[in-house]
């Protein structure tokens, strides 16, 4: 079985940073000890952090490749594995595809990103070409008339590990400012005023006419199933309150401190977007989730649509969000691994895999150098 020691590193634990080695035996950490080794063969990272591999929830990356502009289409293998190398890359070896299901009519080449992103994943990811592991995470559009159609399709894929409940209509949570929301919608697709207030009453009228029977629909499928059940763009207290009676204990990217603060205490996990402590706040007006890292409101970060915003995020919040490394750590690694009970891996402990990546730092800006998934160096 192949063996290799990793050395002369600062290795991130669960509430402790010490130097100290690491061996690795097949696809798994088979010891961690402090010091450093003086084995010939010792691989020495030179005093860098070695820390788990990065566990993404959620990451619309994919869309981004498939979309390099506007007019412009990629083809669906060749974007699904240019998104497989930049998550390698940024250290995310575990990845949950956030794939979305249902158009609000304004962005009509969803539905085949998700039928071919579909289909890609599930025969690429036992074909063994991916650098990091791949799962699914489906983003159900409630007020969409094409869901249930989308839904049909995924329908007992072993690579679902999450389901989230979406509502992006105009009024409501990430655009609950309408106004915002004609702006935004005149910029991006180049329409008139009148266009978009007609839009705006169709798919208001269309929310209140198919959003309850879908979240009814989708919650009847998914939850006896134990699949994780996540809300999205969650505004006060009392939504947090009836998604948690519902079976939804996971609250993505809380637009508000309230909504955010009211989760804990009800049991509901809170993922917040790294791209957020990145730029400094939000792009879209919501809460900054550095005030939610200090406020101890959230548990996990995902990259939401850049896979190299987790580490350099989980670096910031310990300056800005005011925890240790090995807390900021555990938000893009164990915490994410355990809410979707990949219990495998997200730790550098004897026994889990050995996923690992390995971080310097230029200044005060960490970047990834090396990543192993399983024992093996995939970048």
């Amino acid at each position: 079985m192949k063996e290799a020691v990793l050395t002369h590193a600062r290795l991130v634990l669960r509430d402790e940073v010490v130097p100290g080695t690491i061996l690795l035996r097949g696809d798994r950490i088979a010891d961690v000890q402090p010091g450093r080794s003086h084995l010939s063969s010792a691989e020495d990272l030179e005093g860098d952090h070695l820390i788990p591999g990065v566990v993404d929830l959620h990451t619309d990356n994919l869309e981004r490749q498939v979309l390099p502009r506007s007019n412009a289409r990629w083809p669906s293998r060749s974007a699904m594995l240019a998104h497989d190398a930049q998550c390698a890359a940024a250290g995310v070896t575990t990845v949950l595809d956030a794939l979305c299901l249902g158009d609000l009519g304004f962005d009509p080449g969803r539905g085949q990103t998700f039928r071919e992103g579909l289909h890609d994943l599930t025969e690429l990811a036992p074909a063994g070409l991916f650098k990091s592991e791949h799962f699914l995470h489906l983003r159900c559009e409630l007020p969409a008339p094409d869901l249930m159609p989308a839904l049909a399709l995924a329908e007992g894929n072993p690579l679902v590990r999450m389901v989230s409940l979406m509502d992006h209509s105009p009024g409501v949570g990430q655009y609950r400012d309408v106004e915002r929301y004609k702006e935004m919608r005149m910029r991006q697709k180049g329409l008139r005023v009148a266009d978009v207030e007609t839009r705006i009453s169709e798919l208001l009228e269309q929310r209140a006419r198919l959003r309850g029977p879908q979240r009814q629909a989708v919650l009847a499928r998914y939850a006896p199933l134990g699949i994780p059940l996540a809300s999205h763009d969650d505004e006060n207290a009392a939504q947090v309150a009836e998604n948690a009676r519902d079976g939804i204990l996971i609250s993505e990217f809380p637009v508000t401190m309230e909504a955010a603060a009211a989760a804990g205490p009800l049991g509901v996990q809170v993922i917040a977007g790294a791209p957020n402590i990145v730029r400094g706040g939000s792009h879209s007006g919501n809460v900054a989730v550095t005030d939610l890292v200090r406020a101890r409101a959230v548990d996990a970060l995902a990259s939401d649509y850049v896979p190299a915003a987790l580490v350099e995020a989980a670096w910031r919040s310990v300056v800005a969000g005011e925890v240790t490394l090995p807390q900021a750590v555990a938000m893009v690694t164990d915490t994410p691994a355990r809410m979707v009970r990949l219990h495998d891996r997200g730790r550098i402990e004897a026994g889990l895999r050995a996923d690992l990546a390995r971080v310097g730092a230029l200044g005060g800006l960490p970047f990834v150098r090396q990543v192993w998934r399983g024992g093996e160096r995939v970048a």
